[in-house]
């Protein structure tokens, strides 16, 4: 009995031994299998990557080169870059062993979920697409539009971006641009400056006539053609208002602007015309009790 008890301890040794071996043998093989996928794909991303920059940079000189519209360099290139990374990623993962056609299948089941979660931005997608379909802007040109006016400096996938006159930049999303109201200034080459100039009851309004139609001739920047227009607009509650209209090229109009009420707010008053301000007149009555 004592023998038998020996040798069979000395056989469950020599076999828990034998499986020690060779799962540590199993592990080892597996560890330099996945090892080597692991650093297939890191070496695939990492270089694919890098290929992606250098295409999207190529593709960004030959668009230059070949004189593509400033709108759709943006557009373009931010399409090429997202497409290439994407089957950048997918090829590492393939690399890494990873079932490429349950991936996809995964892959697309979730895109739709997560297309569902992001309906706003698929719509600033199709949104960037209409605006370089029909082109109610361009890049450079000065609009207004979800509150903002600036020039947009680009137009991108998802957003348009703007600079606005005090160095702001802007994102703007590309649906409530296609689907909004928006105003182009920059689509005319020339535009009606509006002003409304007030005189008091009892002023020469001959002489106000005069002195804005000398101040119109003056400025060379009003154009001849069409003929500015100076008329009574509104017998208001403390002042008689004149409207002036003028054309202008577009990209003087902020200037004749201000400078025209500077001249009139100095004119009028070599000229004996008070611009009127509202005034409240308080009238006090004793009463006798």
């Amino acid at each position: 009995m004592p023998c038998s008890r020996h040798l069979l301890l000395f056989i469950a040794r020599n076999q828990l031994g034998v499986i020690m071996e060779f799962d540590v043998a199993s592990l080892a093989v597996l560890a330099v299998d996945y090892g080597m996928q692991l650093v297939l794909a890191s070496a695939t991303l990492v270089i694919g990557l890098y290929v992606v920059k250098i295409i999207v940079g190529v593709l960004g000189r030959v668009f230059e080169k070949s004189n593509v519209d400033l709108s759709l360099r943006g557009f373009l290139r931010s399409m090429a870059s997202m497409l290439l990374k994407v089957m950048v990623y997918i090829t590492a993962l393939g690399v890494l062993g990873v079932e490429m056609t349950s991936f996809i299948a995964i892959l697309a089941a979730a895109g739709l979920a997560v297309g569902m979660a992001l309906s706003g931005t698929l719509q600033n997608f199709a949104g960037g697409v209409m605006i370089l379909l029909f082109r109610p802007y361009k890049v450079g040109d000065v609009i207004e539009a979800q509150g903002y006016t600036g020039s947009v400096k680009d137009i991108q996938i998802f957003v348009t971006i703007l600079n606005t006159p005090d160095n702001k930049t802007v994102l703007i999303p590309n649906g409530g641009l296609a689907n909004g109201s928006m105003t182009n200034y920059s689509t005319q080459t020339t535009r009606r400056v509006d002003w409304t100039f007030s005189i008091a009851y009892g002023d020469d309004i001959d002489r106000a006539y005069a002195v804005l139609n000398r101040l119109l001739v003056a400025d060379e920047r009003i154009l001849k053609v069409p003929e500015h227009f100076i008329a009574l607009s509104e017998l208001a509650a403390s002042s008689v208002n004149i409207v002036v209209r003028a054309w202008v090229n577009t990209a003087d109009y902020w200037a004749v602007y201000y400078k025209m009420n500077e001249e009139v707010y100095r004119a009028f008053a070599d000229e004996g015309l008070s611009i009127p301000f509202p005034q409240m007149g308080v009238h006090v009555q004793k009463v006798d009790s």
